[in-house]
């Protein structure tokens, strides 16, 4: 019997619809894998969308423009003074955002002084850690990170630094509305969505168990640690610090939070909307103590998500430390309000300086610390950001 007209379009519309899913195969990321930044803008957000905070592959074309000024600025600069190269900075819908830095209100001439005297700084640190006096435990200071871009060619320059402002100008939404939160700044006009909704926070509170952490394996490998834990804690399941380390892109100079972040949002569930959305690294050097504390409460307690946390690693901070040690990173995951006006924040400590040298003593993974303290770690980095 004949078929009808009917089944044969339907068989031919199947088809075609088989064929697009599997062209559109290679592009859809697998678990593990980052996420795809091509160079396109993405459509309009639905209204749906525009309910929440999320502003994914939503880049204006005012934001394209801004994007190609900046990396068009690096293409000239080349490899000239590592300043330049690094002070470099874009405005999205009135945020600024540096290379390298985050999200920031610093002016870039002041980034610019800051990095400059961090590179030189970074110099000293290296004489004393040669000569034992300060240990390296894997964040990347600003002489990696300089060096780590000295080595790009141009073309990986250009994409490297086009990839970083595409991911910040899809984010800048999470921003105003943070700061919004948390420092209580009015929310600019044509901003997707509407601040979460607040509430009077516990005494204590905290997330992730404490179980699922790890002593980093390696001197350099703070980052790793960090992410190996904070993904532990969204999948259930432990994979070896040295998948982390090449998603990372660590290396014995150690892991930018640019870069951790990254991996964050494309290996976890915590950027989703019910959660903390795409995390972002965010410049505190213009927040005072409490509003830091109240971002690590509505982070913890609100979004039931962890915080990336920047540190300077010394004694006059952590009491458990044997020697002074460099930029750090560790897993923010509780807090607790006390009577006595002294909070205490909860983390992870990926760094055992016992594993390297038997000698000095065990560090646990699980902190409780005074919250003032961490706050002022924090402001010594001369990075002062965290990833949130």
């Amino acid at each position: 019997m004949a078929r009808s007209p009917f089944h044969s379009r339907r068989w031919q519309l199947a088809l075609c619809g088989l064929a697009l899913l599997l062209a559109a195969a290679p592009f859809v990321p697998r678990d593990d894998e980052p996420a795809a930044t091509a160079a396109t803008s993405a459509a309009a957000p639905s209204a749906s969308a525009q309910a929440d905070w999320r502003t994914h592959g939503r880049i204006t074309p005012a934001m394209r423009v801004e994007i190609d000024r900046v990396v068009q600025a690096g293409a000239l600069t080349g490899r000239r003074s590592a300043t330049a190269e690094a002070a470099r900075c874009a405005v999205f819908a009135g945020e600024r955002y540096c290379l390298g830095l985050g999200w920031t209100t610093a002016s870039p001439a002041e980034v610019g002084d800051r990095l400059a005297y961090a590179a030189q700084d970074a110099g000293r640190h290296a004489r004393q850690a040669a000569g034992g006096r300060v240990e390296r435990t894997g964040d990347l200071d600003a002489a990696g990170l300089l060096e780590r871009r000295r080595r790009m060619t141009p073309t990986e320059r250009a994409a490297a630094d086009r990839r970083e402002l595409e991911a910040a100008a899809r984010a800048v939404d999470k921003v105003r509305l943070l700061r919004a939160e948390v420092q209580g700044r009015p929310l600019p006009d044509g901003t997707l969505g509407r601040p979460k909704k607040a509430r009077e926070h516990a005494r204590r509170a905290s997330i992730l168990t404490s179980r699922r952490s790890r002593e980093q394996n390696q001197v350099y490998w703070c980052g790793p640690a960090t992410a190996q834990s904070i993904a532990w804690g969204w999948r259930k399941r432990r994979q070896d610090q040295r998948v982390w380390a090449k998603r990372l892109g660590t290396t014995r100079a150690g892991t930018a939070i640019t870069d951790l972040v990254r991996v964050v949002n494309n290996n976890t569930g915590y950027d989703r909307n019910a959660y903390a959305d795409d995390y972002v690294v965010l410049d505190i050097d213009d927040f005072t103590f409490r509003q830091w504390f109240r971002l690590m409460m509505r982070h913890i307690e609100d979004y039931r998500a962890p915080v990336v946390l920047h540190p300077v690693l010394e004694k006059r901070f952590y009491p458990y430390l044997d020697d002074d040690a460099s930029g750090h990173f560790q897993v923010g995951r509780g807090f607790q309000r006390t009577g006595d006006g002294d909070p205490q924040l909860g983390y992870f400590e990926p760094w055992n300086q016992q594993r390297f040298d038997p000698s000095e003593p065990f560090i646990d993974r699980n902190q409780w610390h005074s919250a003032y303290q961490q706050y002022r770690a924090n402001r010594a980095h001369f990075q002062h950001n965290v990833g949130v």
